[in-house]
C-alpha cells in the first residue's frame, strides 16, 4: 500500500535576521507573501531604486507556484502545474530567461480518451486538429480554425487591459494639477480601449460580449456539434471554479485560460523545466539582483497602523518582530488581508462588508502522484511502453460530454465529492527529465468537484480522503487499466489543505471567484480596483486584484507601477 502524504501543520515563523530588523531600519516597501505576484512586485519596486523586503510565511518562496520534492527523487509542481498566462511583458522586462526560466512547449497539447475506443488529440498543428476532429465531424473540423481565430482576436483586445492598472476613481483629494493629470491618464486608457474596439468591428464586439455574458455551453453549442470536442474545450471554462458549463459568465473563464502564450505562440501552455517553482525562482533572482531582500519563515500576524493618521507604519511578525515601512503590499487574498491582518476599526463599514461577502467557493483538489510507469490508454496502442503523443499534453478524464461535467458539478452542489470527477491529468516528466528518476514519472491530477465542507464526512478524516483518491484512480483505470497499481506515492490537497498550506481562502486558486461581478473595475470590490485600499499606504498585489488569478504576474507588475507613481507624487 502506498504512503499517503498528508500535512496538517503550517510553517512556523523563525526570528528574522538581525540585519533585516535592525533598530531604526525602515524599508521603502514591504510585501506580504512571496508568491509569484509578490516577487514580481518586489522586482519592479527594487528596480526603481526602492529598498524592498518580501516576507514569506512558508519555508520556501513561490506561493502556489512551487516545486516540492515530497517523494525522494520526485519533484512536484505542487499547486499550479502549467505555464501560459505569465505576461510576456514580465518575462521580457525582468529577463526571466537569463534568470533560469526555461519553457517546454507541448505538442499535442490535449488528449481526450473515450470509453468507446476513440480519442481526440488537439494542439498547435492545424493539420493534426483538422484530421482529429474530422474523425467525429467534418463540419466541426472546418469550424475549429474560425473558433480559434476569433478567440485570438478577443485575446489581443484583452492584452492592454491585462497589462494596465484599472482607471479607478481616486479617493484622495487632489490638487488641480493632479486632477488634470489623473483625467489625462484615464482618457488615454479609454482611448486605447476604444481604438482596439474599432479594430474588432461591431460583429466581433457583439460576439465578444456574448462570450463574456453567456454560459460556455451556449457558446460551444453554437460553434460545434461533437460532444467530446465541446467537453474538451469546456474544461477551460470551469477549471478552478465552483461553477458548471451552464453558469452564465463561464465563457469569460474559458477566454481567461486561452489568453496566454508561450514564446510568442498564443494559447500554448507549457511545462516549466524544474517545475513551477522555477517560475518563482527566476522572478526572485531578478528581484534579488535588483536589491530586494526576501525572507522565509516570516509570517505576518498583523499590520501596524498609525493611530493619528490611520496610515500603515509596518507589520508585526508572528514572533513579535516589528518591521517598519509606510508602504505595504499584500499578496495575500483580500479576505486574509482585510479581515485578518488589518484592524477592523480602521476599515469603512461598507468596504469591510463587501470584502466579507466575496465568493471564495472552491471545488478544486490537486493530487500529485509518483508512478513507476506511464499510464497505457486502451484507445491507443497499449503494448508500446514509451511516451506517445497522448502523454505529452493535458489528458482529459471523465469529460466526454458537457453533461458529464455538469453531473460532476451537481454532486458537489449537494455537498458530495463528485462520483465521477472531472480530471485533468498532466505528465510533465515526459518532457522534463529533471523531476523524476529514469523510467519513473510525475503525474499531476487537477480534480473537480470537491466541496470545501462535505455534507457527509470530512477532509480531516484519512479514510475519507483515501476513498476519494481511490475514486479518482479507479476512474483513470477505466481508460488506462492498471494505472492504480503504478502509484508509488501521492500527495492530495483538498480545498481545506489549499487554504491551510498556501493561504488560499476557501481553497480558491484565483484568490476569489472570476465571475463578471468580480473582474476589472469590480475586483476585488467596486470602487477599489486600482490596487490602493482604504488604508493609506496599503496596496493589494495578488490575484485578488485586477486582472485576476493564474500565474500571470500582472497584478504584481501593475501594483508596483501604482506604488511607484504614488511615491513620486509624494516627493513633488
Amino acid at each position: 500500500m502506498w504512503r499517503r502524504i498528508f500535512s496538517t501543520s503550517t510553517s512556523t515563523s523563525t526570528s528574522a535576521p538581525a540585519a533585516f530588523t535592525s533598530k531604526g531600519k525602515k524599508w521603502d516597501a514591504l510585501i506580504i507573501g512571496g508568491g509569484h505576484n509578490g516577487l514580481t512586485a518586489a522586482a519592479y519596486l527594487a528596480r526603481s531604486g526602492l529598498s524592498v523586503a518580501v516576507l514569506e510565511r512558508r519555508h520556501l518562496i513561490g506561493g502556489a507556484a512551487v516545486t516540492e520534492e515530497l517523494v525522494p527523487g520526485f519533484k512536484f509542481s505542487r499547486c499550479s502545474y502549467l505555464q501560459s498566462l505569465l505576461r510576456p511583458s514580465v518575462i521580457r522586462e525582468l529577463e526571466l530567461g537569463r534568470h533560469g526560466l526555461k519553457l517546454l512547449k507541448r505538442n499535442p497539447s490535449s488528449f481526450t480518451p473515450c470509453l468507446d475506443g476513440r480519442y481526440l488529440l488537439l494542439g498547435p498543428d492545424a493539420e493534426l486538429n483538422h484530421s482529429e476532429i474530422s474523425k467525429f465531424s467534418k463540419q466541426d473540423a472546418e469550424a475549429y480554425p474560425r473558433y480559434e481565430n476569433q478567440l485570438q482576436r478577443f485575446c489581443s483586445f484583452m492584452d492592454y487591459l491585462l497589462d494596465s492598472p484599472t482607471p479607478e476613481v481616486s479617493h484622495k483629494v487632489l490638487s488641480f494639477t493632479d486632477r488634470m493629470r489623473d483625467k489625462l491618464q484615464k482618457s488615454i486608457f479609454w482611448a486605447h480601449c476604444f481604438r482596439r474596439a474599432i479594430f474588432l468591428w461591431q460583429k466581433d464586439m457583439v460576439d465578444f460580449m456574448d462570450l463574456l455574458l453567456s454560459p460556455a455551453s451556449k457558446v460551444l453549442n453554437n460553434w460545434f456539434e461533437t460532444d467530446v470536442l465541446k467537453a474538451t474545450l469546456a474544461t477551460d471554462a470551469v477549471i478552478g471554479t465552483m461553477g458548471t458549463v451552464h453558469t452564465p459568465g463561464s465563457g469569460y473563464v474559458l477566454l481567461h485560460h486561452v489568453m496566454g502564450e508561450t514564446d510568442g505562440d498564443r494559447g500554448i501552455w507549457s511545462y516549466v523545466e524544474g517545475g513551477m517553482g522555477a517560475v518563482s525562482s527566476a522572478i526572485s533572482n531578478a528581484a534579488r539582483e535588483a536589491g530586494a531582500h526576501i525572507v522565509t519563515n516570516a509570517e505576518v500576524a498583523q499590520l501596524m497602523i498609525n493611530d493619528d493618521s490611520g496610515a500603515v507604519k509596518g507589520v508585526v511578525l508572528a514572533d513579535g518582530t516589528e518591521v517598519h515601512s509606510s508602504v505595504v503590499l499584500s499578496n495575500a487574498t483580500p479576505y486574509r488581508t482585510f479581515m485578518e491582518l488589518v484592524p477592523q476599526s480602521v476599515l469603512p463599514e461598507e468596504f469591510r462588508c463587501a470584502i466579507s461577502n466575496l465568493d471564495y467557493s472552491s471545488g478544486t483538489t490537486k493530487i500529485n502522484i509518483a508512478v513507476d510507469r506511464l499510464p497505457q490508454f486502451q484507445c491507443c496502442n497499449p503494448s508500446i511502453q514509451e511516451a506517445g503523443p497522448q502523454h505529452v499534453g493535458t489528458i482529459h478524464i471523465g469529460s466526454e460530454s458537457m453533461e458529464e461535467i455538469d453531473l460532476s458539478y451537481r454532486d458537489a452542489l449537494s455537498g458530495f465529492p463528485s462520483q465521477r470527477p472531472l480530471i485533468e491529468m498532466t505528465i510533465p516528466s515526459v518532457l522534463d527529465k529533471t523531476i523524476s528518476p529514469p523510467g519513473k514519472h510525475v503525474i499531476n491530477l487537477f480534480v473537480q468537484y470537491t466541496p470545501y465542507r462535505p455534507s457527509v464526512g470530512s477532509w480531516e478524516d484519512l479514510a475519507f480522503r483515501e476513498s476519494f483518491a481511490q475514486r479518482c484512480f479507479s476512474l483513470i483505470d477505466e481508460y488506462a487499466p492498471g494505472f492504480s497499481s503504478s502509484v508509488i506515492d501521492y500527495d492530495m490537497l483538498t480545498p481545506v489543505d489549499l487554504e491551510r498550506e498556501f493561504g488560499l481562502t476557501g481553497g480558491n486558486i484565483f484568490h476569489g471567484a472570476m465571475g463578471l461581478d468580480s473582474l476589472f473595475l469590480m475586483r476585488p470590490v467596486k470602487g477599489w480596483s486600482g490596487y490602493r485600499t482604504p488604508v493609506q499606504g496599503l496596496y493589494l498585489c495578488g490575484s485578488g486584484a485586477h486582472p485576476g488569478g493564474g500565474v500571470m504576474g500582472a497584478p504584481g507588475r501593475n501594483a508596483a507601477r501604482v506604488v511607484i507613481q504614488d511615491m513620486k507624487s509624494l516627493r513633488h
